[in-house]
């Protein structure tokens, strides 16, 4: 309106918020893969700006941090090794979040999976044939994630304590019990003083793929996000708890048995992070130790909420924080920069990602 303007100055503002409404629009109208990736894009932007304030040039430093990560096949492998017990931790979280639950306790769950596993070896002690044995471990190690879950859904369903919070603080009950049992009745007396168990046995180890160390529980985290997706997109528990997560109370009134889905689901969550420290447990560390997990289920969550609990994409988020934790070591080495530095980059990622990344309601 004509009438309104004085010195231009409405006009300039009205043209500054037709641009800033575009550019809305613009970020409104990308896929949800190109926000991603334009967020990410920002994200080492600002690490750049991060590293050129540290004293270092920040192509050199990237250049580095390629070239030593993804050139080299022994760092690709350490990637998809580390990259296999985060995936099942991000799935753990993917599945309860279907239906509006947050787990926070993938770490535990992940460490019981392990106890448990380890506990079956120590238990049959060689007496039957290994390949059998690592069968009863993986069985063990996702009833024992399960029920280590289930009892935060159960405080959830008859007590209403927030998921959220007793997942969390049952991570520390899970790392006790562990450590109890390390430091004392399945110490190894024949080791090196360090608490940690007795070395599982090569033949209830985990299978080689012929690719380095990488050991057959990459095939395990493929193959669960695959049955996972396809449980999402294709059955009618699936289906029953995207209801529950959009409207639990709309779902009940459905006829919908809300609290048996709210339990199930953190079920199936904690038996895919006890799975997670099976493979860890028999394909990589072999024994139970004090770093045995080393914040694993943590960086499965954020990898989670990274993919948006798509199960696709959460295994691939699992691979880019793998790649950002195992490029931290070019960082440190080649750029003479913190260590610490690594978990400011993966930092900046995930705060781009849930800001800029998440798809922004366009004015009209």
């Amino acid at each position: 309106m004509t009438a309104a303007i004085v010195n231009g100055q409405p006009a300039q503002d009205g043209m500054l918020g037709t641009r800033g409404a575009a550019a809305r629009e613009l970020v409104g109208r990308l896929s949800g893969p190109a926000r991603v990736l334009a967020a990410m894009i920002g994200a080492l932007v600002l690490f750049g700006v991060v590293i050129a304030i540290k004293g270092a040039n920040p192509f050199t430093a990237y250049k580095e941090m390629f070239t030593s990560t993804f050139t080299s096949w022994d760092s690709i492998g350490s990637i998809t090794i580390r990259a296999t017990p985060i995936a099942l931790a991000a799935l753990a979280v993917a599945v309860p979040a279907r239906a509006g639950l947050i787990n926070v306790g993938g770490e535990g769950q992940m460490i019981i999976g392990g106890v448990a596993g380890m506990g079956v070896s120590l238990a049959i002690d060689g007496s039957l044939p290994g390949t059998l044995t690592l069968v009863l471990m993986i069985v063990a190690a996702a009833a024992a994630g399960a029920a280590w879950a289930g009892i935060a859904a159960l405080l959830r369903r008859y007590v209403g304590i927030s998921e959220a919070v007793t997942t969390l603080l049952l991570n520390y009950v899970a790392l006790d019990l562990m450590f109890f049992l390390i430091y004392d009745r399945w110490k190894d007396r024949a080791g090196s003083g360090q608490p940690a168990t007795r070395a599982l046995p090569v033949a209830e180890r985990l299978p080689l793929l012929g690719w380095g160390r990488v050991h057959a529980g990459l095939l395990i985290a493929i193959g669960a996000a695959v049955v996972v997706a396809l449980v999402f997109r294709s059955t009618s528990w699936g289906f029953r708890l995207r209801v529950v997560g959009g409207n639990a109370e709309a779902a009940r009134r459905s006829g919908l048995k809300v609290g048996a889905l709210l339990i199930s689901a953190m079920a199936v969550g904690g038996a895919l992070a006890g799975l997670g420290g099976l493979t860890q447990l028999a394909g990589a560390e072999f024994k139970l130790r004090s770093g045995f997990i080393a914040t694993y289920g943590y960086v499965g969550f954020l990898a989670s909420w990274l993919g948006r609990h798509r199960p696709g994409y959460v295994v691939l988020s699992a691979f880019v924080l793998s790649s950002i934790a195992i490029s931290g070591d070019s960082l440190q080495l080649d750029s003479k920069l913190p260590a610490a530095s690594v978990n400011v980059l993966m930092a900046l990622i995930l705060l781009m990602v849930f800001g800029f990344g998440a798809k922004k309601a366009v004015e009209s």
